[in-house]
């Protein structure tokens, strides 16, 4: 990298434009740097992200705000029992024109736009949820035979209440490995709650301000994939994933306590993962204190404990930290 003068130098400017907007963010979601920081991560990355949360600790609120500060065309959907896969993609239509001739037309649904945010998505149904399993991978959906292409970028932010309240469906497994990250949002901090109630039960509120265009996000994008990685940092990564798979790990918590371990998914999302952390915080190559930082919400939507884990009171937080340890001078 410091044979391209060139490339340092987009590289710095693009964190210095990714300071201004967490900075703009942050302006408007008080107490929660870690949760913004990673969803910036996510995005910056091309990854969809799950928001894990208790209601009113401002998910939407931030998905809004991301929307408007990276200039993306934004839709919002709340999910609910009786949504159906139409209500999001969109369907066909049955239309005769004017010789008496019918033919089908598609009508696209909410789903059409560059940032689309499932709000409380695991109150849907899983039929209704895996009606995003294809648009989150491939980019465009399969409607009558016929690929409809999503604009570019898409991400889905869907949020998620917590399983224990009622009413609530959990995600299918295959659904779950494709979001990038699984962000969990705690209450806020003292201080942090008391900028909250100053800033919204006022005569004022902020409103965010664009900062990103869609096409300044996908050329972005592209160059995070060119951020080097250094072969220590690639083979920990490989480390903490195949030692996380009962199949390959070499540790006895694992084969002990995992039903199933990440897959590739996994270590492509902490290679790009890394890769747009360092740019955040204005260095030119990821370290071991980025995998360190983004394995748990990389890993952990990825993993699922057995039953004799949970008889022993084994926590995948408690796994997690071990396979850390595996990768940690």
């Amino acid at each position: 990298m410091k044979e391209n003068p060139k490339a340092v130098e987009a590289l710095d400017s693009l964190s210095e434009r990714m300071a201004k907007i967490h900075e703009e963010v942050a302006s408007i979601i008080f107490g929660q740097d870690r949760v913004i920081e990673e969803t910036l991560v996510s995005i910056l990355s091309g990854g969809h992200v799950l928001l894990i949360g208790l209601p009113g600790l401002g998910k939407t609120r931030l998905v809004e705000t991301l929307g408007t500060a990276l200039g993306l065309n934004e839709r919002r959907v709340q999910f609910t029992p009786d949504l159906m896969p139409g209500d999001i993609i969109g369907s066909e239509v049955l239309e005769e024109n004017e010789n008496g001739k019918r033919h089908f037309r598609f009508i696209k649904g909410p789903l059409f736009c560059q940032l689309f945010m499932a709000d409380e998505i695991n109150r849907a149904s899983p039929r209704t949820q895996s009606a995003l399993l294809q648009a989150m991978q491939e980019r465009r959906v399969s409607i009558g035979g016929h690929y409809h292409e999503l604009p570019q970028p898409f991400h889905v932010l869907a949020t998620q209440n917590p399983l224990e309240q009622e009413g609530t469906y959990p995600l299918p497994e295959a659904q779950l490995d494709r979001f990038f990250m699984e962000i969990n949002v705690d209450y806020p901090e003292r201080d942090a709650e008391r900028d909250i109630l100053l800033s919204t039960t006022g005569t004022t509120s902020k409103t965010p301000t664009q900062i990103f265009s869609s096409d300044e996000l996908l050329k972005a994008q592209d160059l995070v994939r060119s951020v080097p990685v250094s072969e220590t940092v690639l083979e920990a990564i490989l480390t903490l994933v195949r030692e996380g798979r009962p199949e390959t790990s070499s540790l006895e918590f694992v084969q002990r306590h995992v039903a199933w371990g990440p897959g590739p998914r996994a270590s492509q999302a902490l290679m790009l993962g890394i890769r747009a952390r360092c740019i955040l915080h204005k260095r030119l190559s990821p370290s071991l204190d980025d995998v360190i930082c983004l394995a748990a919400p990389i890993l952990r939507h990825r993993m699922a404990l057995n039953f004799a884990a949970r008889a022993e009171g084994v926590s995948l937080s408690h796994i997690i930290d071990n396979l850390i340890k595996q990768i940690t001078p």
